[in-house]
């Protein structure tokens, strides 16, 4: 009698397969992201943003290494891979341990060894700010609902949620995570990817993923494929003149967005948060030459591209 055989069975038959899910490292994840954006910032038109979103990585990278957080149960797992869902979306599993991490990050980056002291007072508000301020903090940052009194606040939050968000998915199996319906979400945390990226190395050579600016789980699209709705036509590519193609515009005629594609074939170094977030310049030109919207924003940059809602005092901090 014959059976049909389900996805997971399928790819154990070929042992060619490449892997459909890579789950962070996060014994490297950071201090390989706060190198890569320290490169990258040298004669970059936004150096001072980007050396100050390295010192801001180089403390997740501290404050992950002994970070212990609790492993979803089997029946969340189950239920998500029946119903094809996330397993773990943010907005809905906050972890309270990320205030320990929040306020350990703020510790590292306070004082005369931290940060420029432009931004001390920004970290001294966050410290004074209640667990449930934190809390409806990040909850807007995930959900999209952003506020201009909370743009300084934010890559702060959102550094240190990504710190406890990337170490839960590090503790996953591959077998945990589902098959997701939308393919254009995170399987393991539902938000958005930041951009997508070309591996090289092993059986993920020449693969393209999405990378989940969230969690950094990575998981295969096929290319010449819109990573926001899914259309194989009219996808086109654009690029800065001189930029070596590291990284470029995926566009859509579908649906009128486009998202990064960062190629590590062309640049064995390419890391894809780091690199959407140092190529500032071809979004400038996407939106003044095209009119394209970007499909997702970067999870680090709601300094520079939040607007105001409620008064005009949010502005990028002057890091000198």
């Amino acid at each position: 009698m014959q059976r049909i055989l389900q996805p997971g069975e399928i790819e154990s038959l070929d042992h060619t397969s490449f892997p459909r899910v890579l789950l962070p490292d996060t014994s490297s994840l950071f201090l390989d992201r706060a190198n890569r954006i320290r490169q990258l910032a040298e004669g970059n038109p936004i150096a001072d943003y980007l050396n100050f979103i390295a010192s801001l990585v180089q403390a997740q990278h501290r404050a992950v290494q002994d970070l212990r957080v609790a492993e979803p149960e089997a029946a969340a797992i189950a239920q998500a891979q029946e119903f094809s869902s996330p397993l773990l979306p943010a907005a809905d599993h906050l972890d309270p341990v990320w205030h320990q991490v929040l306020d350990g990050m703020l510790a590292d980056l306070s004082g005369t060894g931290g940060l420029p002291a432009p931004l001390q007072p920004l970290i001294a508000e966050l410290q004074a700010t209640s667990t449930e301020e934190r809390n409806a903090l990040a909850k807007r940052l995930l959900t999209k609902e952003l506020a201009a009194r909370d743009v300084g606040m934010a890559p702060f939050a959102m550094a240190a949620l990504q710190v406890v968000f990337a170490r839960r998915a590090s503790q996953l199996r591959a077998a945990d995570v589902p098959y997701t319906d939308p393919a254009t979400i995170c399987p393991v945390c539902a938000a958005e990817p930041v951009a997508s990226v070309v591996r090289i190395g092993g059986k993920m050579a020449g693969h393209r993923y999405l990378h989940c600016g969230c969690c950094a789980t990575e998981w295969h699209m096929v290319r010449v494929k819109c990573s926001h709705c899914e259309s194989t036509k009219g996808i086109h590519y654009q690029g800065l003149e001189g930029g070596k193609d590291v990284v470029l515009a995926e566009t859509c005629d579908a649906c009128g967005s486009y998202r990064k594609i960062v190629n590590q074939e062309k640049d064995p170094l390419a890391e894809p948060l780091a690199d959407d977030l140092a190529s500032l310049m071809l979004d400038l030109l996407m939106s003044e030459n095209t009119r394209l919207q970007r499909a997702s924003g970067n999870p680090l940059l709601f300094v520079a591209v939040a607007e105001p809602q409620a008064d005009d005092s949010a502005a990028v901090p002057d890091l000198h």
